[in-house]
C-alpha cells in the first residue's frame, strides 16, 4: 500500500532533477550575465584572444631565433660577408644553412598571415608549415653534408624542428580548444541572458509609478463644512 506514494515521489524526485536548467535561470542574476557578455563583446572588439597573440609572438621568436643562430653559423665560419655570400650567391644545397632560414620566414609568413591577419580558426595552415619543415629537414639531413660542419650541423635542423613541432601542439592543445570554449561560454551566456530577461522582468523605474498628490491636512472637513453652508435653509 505503501509503494505508490513511494514511487510518485521518486517520480516528483526526477523529474525535478531533470530539469536543473531551469532552477539555474531562476537563480541567474542578469547583472551579472550582462556584465559577463560585456566582457565577451570586448574581447571580440579587440580582434585577437590573448591565447593566440601569445602563439603570434611564439611565432615571432622562431624566426628571429633561427635568423640568430644562423648569423652565429656565418661568423663562426670566417665573417658574415664572406660567408653569406658563399651561403647565399654560391648556395649548394649541401652545405648552407640560408634554406633553414628561408625556411623559418615560410612559417613565419604563412603562420602570420593565416592566424592574425585572417584570424583562422582551423589546423590545416599550421599542418601544412609543419609538413613541408619535416619533410625538408629529413631530406636535408639524408642528402646534404651538414653533420661534418660541426656543431651546427646538428644545432639549426634540430631546433628548427623541435619550434616547428612546438607551434603545432601549441596551436591544436592551446589556442583552438581555449577559443572554441570561450565561444560556447559566451553563447550559453547570451541564452541565458534572454531567457532571464524572460523570466524576471525588469523593475518599473519611479518615473513609472504614479503617486496623487498629497491631500492637505483637514481639507476633508472643509468641504464637509462648505457643502452644508451651501445647502439651503428649510
Amino acid at each position: 500500500m505503501n509503494r505508490v506514494p513511494g514511487d510518485a515521489e521518486n517520480a516528483h524526485s526526477s523529474h525535478v532533477e531533470s530539469c536543473p536548467s531551469l532552477r539555474d535561470v531562476h537563480s541567474i542574476n542578469p547583472a551579472q550575465l550582462m556584465a559577463r557578455i560585456e566582457s565577451y563583446e570586448g574581447r571580440e572588439k579587440k580582434g585577437i584572444s590573448d591565447v593566440r597573440r601569445t602563439f603570434c609572438l611564439f611565432v615571432t621568436f622562431d624566426l628571429l631565433f633561427i635568423t640568430l643562430l644562423w648569423i652565429i653559423e656565418l661568423n663562426v665560419k670566417g665573417g658574415i660577408e664572406t660567408t653569406l655570400e658563399k651561403e647565399v650567391l654560391q648556395y649548394d644545397y649541401s652545405s648552407s644553412y640560408f634554406d633553414i632560414f628561408l625556411l623559418a620566414v615560410f612559417r613565419f609568413k604563412v603562420l602570420i598571415l593565416a592566424y592574425a591577419m585572417c584570424r583562422l580558426r582551423h589546423w590545416w595552415a599550421i599542418a601544412f608549415t609543419t609538413a613541408v619543415t619535416s619533410a625538408f629537414l629529413l631530406a636535408k639531413v639524408i642528402i646534404s653534408q651538414l653533420f661534418s660542419q660541426g656543431a651546427f650541423g646538428y644545432v639549426l635542423p634540430i631546433i628548427s624542428f623541435i619550434l616547428a613541432w612546438i607551434e603545432t601542439w601549441f596551436l591544436d592543445f592551446k589556442v583552438l580548444p581555449q577559443e572554441a570554449e570561450e565561444e560556447n561560454r559566451f553563447l550559453i551566456a547570451q541564452d541565458a541572458s534572454e531567457r532571464a530577461a524572460l523570466l524576471h522582468p525588469g523593475v518599473l523605474s519611479d518615473g513609472q509609478f504614479y503617486s496623487p498628490p498629497e491631500s492637505v491636512a483637514g481639507s476633508d472637513e472643509d468641504s464637509e463644512e462648505k457643502q452644508d453652508s451651501e445647502k439651503p435653509v428649510v
